[in-house]
């Protein structure tokens, strides 16, 4: 299959998706444009902050993006496109944008609070504090990858003597610098605009021009070579003081302009699909399907079967728990207006879903090298495949190594944006499990008031999150995957079950609901039944205890979870 005509064919279904079905669902939900949101009824320059809706699309999709949408389909690619492109496609159309939405949407109705106040609405107390455990847990695991992915993106490299080799390092030093250069731009960004009240028009151009400028120095002064550990202190450090500011000096500015980044990528890789097609070399050598086993395995490790791998493989791309977080946690505070959620959660999602099609194509592109094992990690894949691409076209044919070198900076910027949203809202989900439902960090005394402080809220998260992602989180990260597609199956529950009770439309939620909760059991049980066999052989055996007991405590809260929102709903149709 040619490349460009799956691009083409997927964007228009995520277009006319857009304008029938998101539509549809606003109708459905009574979104209402002049009610006033959160952002504005409890504004406090700190986490409640208006954002106009370009600037916190920017915020919302640097956030929910990061490297999933690229990990996922490439990973998923053993399958076959077929396989991948529909799952893209249904499961980001009824599914993951569905979810988004209504995470947004049951949010903004409960003053910006996250899914697990929702839950606590409509099943009580007690799930409520299952919900935020479950969430809490996902969001370190977030937190120790991304800043693991960030470090590695900035070190040096030392030889076998421990002296530095500054040849290997310049790329990751530029890297770094570029990042810096970054953060200190939008910083100055957010203070002329929302405290100038510069024009964001004017601004934002000047800012995109700044971004230009600041690559332009990094790639040619890059004094920092730093050791791993170094960059994840630093990292810590940085996340911590991110996560505390107010969200219009950094998190609302940075992300902003960083999505232009994502932005420009995605319209460099169209180019290169198209023009690679144009030339002649267009094609795809993914088989349409290449069975229900993964026998590839370009990694050295099989994904196992297509039911349920696919399905937790691709997550950010399709569906993804992290998202509910990001929707009912940062974005639900700074929405301006209602009407803005379609567009930024629905649309936001489908957005996503067009960057999962672009990385199958990239793929594709150099697919021969990846079945082969050659080249397998999926930003390497992605950037290698679509600048090959790009210099398939005579005027172009050049740029290769810029291009690569440009698509690994502006996956690792959105690493470092996902990274610090996620360390706000694992501040938020630990400031909430001490609190009744409606109370506010304000209204805690006693010992309350000190755990939900936000400075130590905050302390506590970054300790952990950094010392796990020291320490070994790559041993617990296989059961992310699981993890965040049941964290997504409960967001489904808990806004069909609110719906359900303000006597709203709710069906578009239940099959997708049912079949994540099966899909995720399903992985649960080959996971723990993996590590009872690799304890029976006693490999690592500590670390195989360890994941059992987790993934046995995730199936045990799931089933609670799931029980309480079935009794709910199956209540509300009997009082109906």
């Amino acid at each position: 299959m040619n490349a460009a005509v799956i691009l083409i064919i997927g964007i228009a279904i995520l277009v006319i998706a857009y304008l029938t079905y998101g539509r549809w669902l606003s109708k459905q939900w009574g979104v209402d444009p002049g009610k006033t949101t959160p952002a504005h009824e409890l504004e406090d320059g700190m986490d409640y902050c208006p954002a106009k809706a370009p600037v916190l699309l920017g915020h919302h999709f640097s956030s929910i993006a990061g490297a999933g949408p690229i990990n996922g389909p490439i990973q998923a690619a053993v399958f076959g496109w077929v396989p991948v492109l529909l799952w893209v496609l249904i499961g980001g159309i009824f599914f993951g944008a569905v979810h988004d939405f209504g995470a947004l949407f049951a949010s903004i109705r409960h003053k910006g609070q996250s899914i697990g106040e929702v839950i606590a609405d409509t099943m009580g107390s007690k799930a409520k504090k299952l919900f935020i455990i479950f969430g809490y847990l996902t969001l370190l695991l977030v937190v120790a990858a991304f800043a693991s992915i960030v470090a590695n993106t900035f070190m040096a490299t030392y030889d076998e003597s421990g002296v530095l080799d500054v040849a290997a390092s310049a790329a990751n030093a530029s890297t770094a610098m570029i990042s810096i250069l970054f953060i200190l731009i939008a910083i100055v960004f957010g203070i002329f605009v929302y405290r100038r009240n510069a024009s964001l028009g004017v601004s934002t151009v000047i800012g995109v021009v700044a971004i230009i400028a600041c690559m332009a120095i990094g790639l040619n002064w890059h004094p920092l070579y730093l050791s791993n550990k170094t960059w994840m202190i630093i990292v810590g450090v940085y996340i911590m003081i991110a996560s505390v500011t107010p969200v219009w000096i950094l998190l609302q500015p940075r992300d902003y302009l960083s999505s232009f980044l994502l932005y420009g990528m995605m319209i460099v890789a169209v180019i290169g699909i198209i023009g690679a097609t144009f030339m002649g070399q267009g094609g795809t050598d993914i088989p349409a399907f290449t069975g229900f086993t993964d026998t590839l395995a370009p990694t050295g490790t099989s994904l196992g079967t297509m039911f349920p791998a696919l399905f937790v493989t691709i997550a950010c791309g399709a569906i993804s728990g992290f998202h509910s977080l990001v929707g009912s946690g940062t974005t639900a505070k700074q929405l301006d207006n209602e009407k803005d959620a379609q567009p930024i959660a629905y649309g936001g999602m489908l957005i996503e879903c067009a960057l999962a099609i672009i990385s199958l194509c990239a793929v594709g592109f150099i697919w021969k090298s990846y079945s082969a094992g050659e080249t397998v990690v999926p930003t390497a894949v992605f950037a290698t495949g679509i600048s090959k691409m790009v210099a398939t076209v005579p005027a172009l044919a050049g740029t290769e190594s810029v291009i690569y070198s440009l698509l690994i900076l502006a996956v690792s910027a959105f690493c470092l944006t996902s990274l610090d949203t996620a360390t706000r809202l694992a501040r938020y989900m630990f400031q909430e499990f001490w609190l009744e439902p409606g109370q506010s960090y304000k209204d805690a005394t006693g010992y309350k008031k000190t755990l939900t402080n936000p400075y130590v809220a905050t302390i506590i998260t970054v300790v952990l999150g950094i010392a796990l992602g020291m320490t070994g989180y790559a041993k617990i990260w296989p059961l992310f995957g699981a993890a965040n597609q049941l964290l997504a199956a409960l967001g489904l529950l808990a806004v069909a079950t609110w719906l359900g009770k303000v006597g709203k439309n709710n069906k578009m939620f239940l099959f997708p609901m049912a079949f994540m909760l099966v899909v995720t059991l399903t992985s649960l049980v080959f996971t723990i039944k993996g590590k009872i066999a690799q304890i029976a052989a006693g490999t690592e055996v500590g670390w195989a205890v360890a994941l059992l007991i987790l993934a046995v405590l995730l199936i045990i809260c799931a089933i609670i979870l799931a029980f309480d929102g079935v009794k709910t709903l199956a209540g509300q149709k009997e009082e109906k």
